[in-house]
């Protein structure tokens, strides 16, 4: 297990799509970019928020990337180009231990910075 203590940095990202057909292009456009090592589609989720002053109750789904903590700034702004919602959201979470073989499978199957 590597612990963020052993110098290396990196995060789960959360963005929220439309539909399945949108987090799938959306991950495979930023694995093949080399801005994540691989996208997890979990859904639908349901989502309640607030949006231009209305509750909203919708169906999404969630794309869950997993990536080095210095492409996090890269890979947003791939994600702001084409994401179909006028505010997506992109937000990251550090993770603070992991399996070392897989940490290094997910700097090896990402671009360097």
């Amino acid at each position: 297990m590597v612990s963020a203590t052993d110098g290396k940095e990196y995060v789960v990202v959360f963005v929220t799509t439309g539909s399945a057909e949108e987090a799938a292009h959306l991950a495979r456009v930023l694995v093949e970019d080399g801005l994540a090592a691989c996208g997890n589609l979990l859904g639908p989720v349901r989502s309640i928020y607030r949006w231009k002053g209305k509750a909203k109750d919708e169906s999404e789904t969630l794309l869950m990337l997993k990536t080095r903590a210095s492409l996090f700034e890269p890979l947003k702004e791939r994600v702001l180009e084409l994401h179909s919602y006028d505010v997506p959201e992109v937000v990251a979470l550090p993770l603070v231990a992991g399996h070392e073989d897989y940490l290094d499978w997910i700097d090896s199957s990402t671009r360097e910075d």
